[in-house]
């Protein structure tokens, strides 16, 4: 559904990797890609105010519509304008299906053709979830883009498991795009097929049929080694339309960043940075630290000394392990604004050294490093 509301250009492709560069724009703004895209799950990035979210870079953040549909209810969000007045934050916001944290829910749901009935695990509450009622909870949230209503195999699981969840995502997918009827907001299809091959192009082929403003891989990041989440994404994202941003969802460390641009993808989220963060764990370019560790005492340098987030340029490491090792909110918070920024501030890197034809040389000496322990 390609509209006057949203467009995509593709700025430029790295010949040897097919790393990306692109501009997506959407009613709320631009978004420069590849993008890292912090998550607000409750409609709040943990630990940061929107100002922390701006000033770190963020060009788009998402929620998670799962969750807003329980507390508060989408219909006070919609009363209060949609979520952008909700939350104050008036650049372009994604919010998923709920289809994941559904799936997860393991002997707490049960999957008909009709949608999902499930038992909300806080409250013992009764729920149920179809693809209509999905793109209706998005609407009523209002966020600029939205994502079909899928069912997400688990790893690992047999050929006979992944292919029916497959093609029930599928039928479920054109059921969101007949309940869709806002201009104003793009649906994203999403690829599934859990870990068969023939199963990914499958997907990727049938989801290329819809006329969509963006395409998104699901399904991994769930458990599967490196290699084989490298694989699938190799395989799948050249099979999605050039000529439309991709979405790969759920991923979020700097190395599986770097391996999803250099495999042609555009955008990603993840919890992990500010997971990380509340766990006292930080992105570096040397690789990931742990801020408790006692080599960090005494020193009096930034978290990464290449990077020019708020924190530090105005914390050092044994401060922010004091604080961490008194049990300070604080900590986690100086943590959530470098690691949100450090992934923010690597794609921006990124698209840069795509737009310059440097990609390759600038992914092999960022990679290494940021693989170290």
């Amino acid at each position: 559904m390609n509209s006057e509301h949203f467009s995509y250009e593709l700025q430029a492709v790295c010949p040897k990797t097919g790393a990306r560069a692109g501009l997506l724009k959407t009613p709320h703004g631009e978004i420069e890609t590849p993008v890292f895209m912090p998550v607000g799950t409750n409609s709040a990035v943990k630990m940061l105010t929107n100002k922390e979210i701006h000033d770190a870079g963020a060009q788009i953040i998402l929620a998670n519509s799962y969750h807003l549909y329980l507390k508060p209810g989408t219909g006070l969000i919609k009363k209060a304008g949609g979520i952008h007045n909700w939350m104050n934050f008036h650049k372009p916001i994604l919010t998923d299906s709920g289809g994941f944290q559904v799936f997860s829910l393991a002997n707490l749901r049960k999957i008909t053709e009709d949608g999902v009935n499930f038992i909300d695990p806080k409250t013992g509450n009764k729920h149920f979830i179809s693809p209509e009622i999905s793109m209706q909870i998005q609407n009523d949230i209002g966020a600029d883009i939205i994502m079909a209503f899928d069912e997400c195999a688990p790893y690992p699981c047999d050929y006979e498991h992944a292919k029916n969840a497959m093609e029930r995502t599928h039928r479920w997918l054109e059921r969101c795009f007949n309940a869709h009827k806002n201009p104003l907001q793009a649906l994203f299809p999403i690829v599934q097929g859990a870990f068969f091959d023939d199963l990914r192009q499958e997907s990727a082929r049938v989801i290329s049929t819809f006329d969509a403003v963006g395409y998104a891989i699901g399904g991994v990041s769930v458990g599967e080694p490196a290699d084989v989440k490298n694989h699938f994404v190799g395989l799948t994202a050249p099979l999605l339309p050039q000529n439309k941003p991709r979405y790969l969802m759920g991923v979020g460390t700097p190395v599986d960043l770097l391996e999803g641009v250099k495999r042609g993808i555009d955008m990603f989220d993840c919890v992990l940075p500010t997971r990380n963060a509340r766990h006292g764990s930080f992105f570096t370019y040397e690789g990931n630290k742990i801020i408790k560790n006692a080599e960090f005492e005494e020193d009096f340098t930034p978290l990464d000394v290449k990077c020019s987030c708020w924190t530090c340029q105005n914390h050092t490491r044994a401060y922010i392990r004091h604080l961490y090792r008194q049990q300070e909110a604080t900590a986690a918070t100086l943590l959530s604004i470098h690691n949100i920024h450090f992934l923010i501030n690597l794609m921006k890197e990124t698209r840069q050294a795509i737009l310059n034809g440097g990609f390759e040389e600038f992914y092999g000496k960022t990679l290494a490093p940021c693989q170290a322990i």
